[in-house]
């Protein structure tokens, strides 16, 4: 019998802990403004050191001591036709080439070059990453747009530096209104599931405690180089740690209230009700963590990156569960629940506790009627959605389409498209051999997809031959204006012909640039697609099979997961291709998503299951499933509603990648949630009967006698 603690542990202990946690809050919420001194938003940090974009990028830094980024002015007449340039016309953006050459930070300003067709003039200019990142940009698109004014031009500023500029301006709100939307949408949710006032704050408390705790870590490990953090794995985190922090809570107060409806000591109640939750909790956040931790096994920084952030934010999201959330409920005692109060008189009360479960004993009796219907008509309706798979183009999207909306870099990169071989912004570097310079030359100039090409000579100015290319360790490089966009796919297939091509020769060669780095970067997310899911369903079961102690369990528990991903990987698919209009998808989003789907799905399997198996020795496998089902019902779906809710919040943020994995989680989560958890696997486990828990001793003979035997008794001895 639990007794209850002295009065030091019932004040003192509980004060102290939720003092510490605030005193954590409080740091972690300064942290969140010095992040952005660790992160990197640059692509080419996300791959590894032997990627060939990133050898040629290093071998790109020996030729320029400058760290560089091109931003492109283009501009052409007003007007939807517009009329050639003239000559006052072609001066005035001489005019203004010469004041962007002033700016500070400037680090070589390309001649201004007309177009063939004479309609447009571009001007290039090689900005200082540092000074680009802060605010030269901004000061290049006012100055163009005060010497070339929108009544008598159409001028936008374009290039790898204003896709860097747009995609900083969209992760803006990462830290403030990113948060202040999950927030508001879980508080709104607690409301109405506990219609308490008091209750979601607590809530609520301890899941930002946890998010502050979290960052406190992981800015350490950024500042001690452990991970390569960015604005995309800062974004996931704190909607992980909000939408976790608070399921877990879910779970641990309705056990919390459970038991106060039969006690009347509330500190023995909290502890028995933390006693309880406590393996379920711990189960789950830790098998979540194990999946989450397979993202090491990634080539790519930032994907590598997620899996010790994520995992982190994962431990204190339990951490605050079993520790903060318990002491703020000690120190406020019943009137958290305010105004529905649970009082131990309630257990008196078998009506007002059925009451509770209506909804859940109707679904359970709908199952155990018919049981192999319910789960073959669910399974039909499940890959009917997953058919939509085949439709997903996850091959990369350009990064002017990063962006959501219309910008000026968009409006710019589509001007310079119709004017000038499109990749002219950002050209691809090409390094061979000095001895092969020729010969590579003329491959490079020939190569289809290729618009002009030239050796680059001391101080990055054309060269006229081979013999006044710049040399750098028997290396030269060819600058290659490529004539589509670098950032679209049709540039990325150019890099690939042109290394197989450059394979010919003798000497080493290596192909840079932005197509390169979005080929290399596209390509190594595929392959970590292959590696990274077969690991994490490998994690997952080897633990599902030790917790539940069982074969079939797990593997069935794993199979209808997978299947509710496909199926919202394939809805997904329709939507995005046809209603969102989206131009494709980056390669991550699969990923990301099955990474959140399944291992977050197995908080939910292993919340109905640990209490399944609970029941089974009593009810038998069938019955102890539905009662689990009753019991775990109203838990489980406000979890997954809550969950749905937090990562819906990334849509706020007008990143397509952000946009598409709020949506596919969020479909996947309440896919699970309401059909899968409520539905299938229920059904399954009853059509299954005491098998499912094969190999172990519930699946035998002498566990059914006992479980039929146990329910006769309770059926002649209980009032219903």
């Amino acid at each position: 019998m639990t007794t209850a603690p002295r009065p030091l542990v019932r004040a003192v202990i509980p004060a102290a802990l939720v003092l510490i946690w605030l005193l954590w809050t409080a740091w972690g919420g300064q942290t969140f403004g010095n992040l952005s001194s660790v992160t990197s938003s640059d692509q080419a940090t996300f791959l590894p050191a032997e990627a060939e974009s990133t050898r040629a990028s290093e071998l790109q830094q020996q030729f320029s001591e400058d760290d560089a980024v091109p931003a492109t002015i283009i501009a052409t007449a007003a007007g939807a036709d517009a009329p050639e340039l003239s000559q006052e016309q072609i001066g005035a953006a001489e005019a203004l080439a010469e004041e962007v050459g002033e700016l500070e930070g400037v680090v070589q300003l390309l001649p201004v070059q007309p177009s063939e067709d004479g309609r447009a003039v571009q001007i290039t200019a090689l900005l200082d990453e540092e000074a680009a990142d802060a605010g030269l940009l901004g000061q290049l698109r006012s100055l163009t747009a005060e010497e070339l004014p929108e009544s008598d031009w159409n001028a936008y500023v374009t290039g790898p530096a204003a896709l860097s500029a747009d995609l900083s301006e969209a992760f803006a709100g990462i830290d403030g209104l990113l948060l202040l939307v999950a927030v508001a949408a879980v508080l709104i949710i607690l409301v109405v599931v506990y219609r308490s006032v008091l209750l979601p704050l607590l809530v609520l408390l301890s899941s930002v405690g946890a998010l502050c705790a979290a960052i406190t870590v992981i800015f350490l490990m950024a500042q001690a180089g452990w991970i390569q953090l960015n604005e995309q794995v800062q974004g996931i985190l704190s909607i992980l740690v909000i939408g976790a922090a608070t399921d877990y809570s879910l779970l641990l107060v309705a056990r919390y209230r459970e038991e106060l409806a039969s006690r009347e000591n509330r500190i023995t109640a909290l502890a028995v009700a933390v006693r309880r939750s406590a393996p379920a909790i711990l189960a789950s956040g830790g098998t979540v963590a194990v999946a989450l931790l397979c993202l090491l096994f990634s080539d790519l920084n930032s994907n590598r990156a997620l899996g010790p952030v994520a995992s982190a934010g994962i431990v204190f999201a339990m951490l605050a569960t079993l520790t903060f959330l318990p002491a703020l409920l000690v120190l406020t005692g019943r009137p958290a629940f305010w105004p529905q109060v649970p009082q131990a008189a309630d257990a008196a009360d078998p009506g007002s506790r059925k009451a509770q479960h209506r909804l859940w004993q109707r679904v359970a009796a709908a199952v155990r009627s018919r049981p192999r219907t319910v789960w073959i008509a669910v399974t039909l309706l499940l890959l009917l959605g997953a058919a939509g798979v085949p439709q997903l183009k996850a091959e990369g999207i350009p990064q002017s389409e990063f962006v959501l909306g219309e910008t000026g870099t968009k409006s710019g990169q589509a001007l310079l498209e119709e004017h000038f071989d499109a990749g002219t912004g950002s050209p691809a570097s090409v390094f061979v051999s000095a001895e092969e310079a020729e010969p590579a030359l003329e491959l490079v100039t020939d190569a289809e997809g290729v618009g002009a090409a030239f050796l680059i000579g001391e101080g990055g100015a054309p060269a006229e031959g081979p013999q006044e290319a710049a040399e750098v360790d028997d290396w030269v490089q060819i600058s290659a204006t490529l004539t589509s966009p670098g950032d679209s796919q049709a540039a990325e297939e150019t890099v690939r012909q042109l290394r197989m091509e450059l394979d010919s020769l003798s000497g080493p060669t290596l192909v840079g640039g932005t197509s390169a780095t979005q080929l290399d970067t596209n390509e190594t997310a595929q392959r970590d697609l292959r590696v990274i899911i077969p690991a994490v369903l490998v994690a997952i079961t080897v633990i599902l099979v030790l917790l539940l102690r069982s074969l079939v369990a797990p593997l069935l528990l794993v199979g209808t997961t997978v299947l509710s991903f496909l199926t919202a990987l394939g809805i997904s698919a329709v939507v995005f291709n046809h209603i969102f209009g989206f131009p494709g998808a980056d390669p991550t989003v699969p990923l990301y998503g099955f990474m959140f789907l399944v291992a977050l799905g197995v908080d939910y399997n292993i919340f109905l299951m640990t209490r399944a198996r609970e029941e089974t020795p009593g009810l038998g496998a069938a019955e102890g499933t539905l009662r689990s089902l009753v019991v775990t019902g109203g838990v489980i779906t406000s979890a997954g509603i809550v969950l749905a809710a937090t990562f819906s919040a990334l849509a706020v943020l007008p990143i397509m990648f952000m946009v598409q994995l709020a949506f596919l989680v969020a479909l996947g989560v309440l896919i699970d949630t309401f059909v899968v958890r409520t539905l299938q696997v229920p059904a399954l486990c009853a059509d299954i009967g005491q098998k499912i828990w094969w190999p172990s001793k519930l699946s035998g003979p002498q566990a059914r006698a006992s479980a039929s035997a146990s329910r006769s008794r309770s059926a002649s001895s209980s009032v219903v």
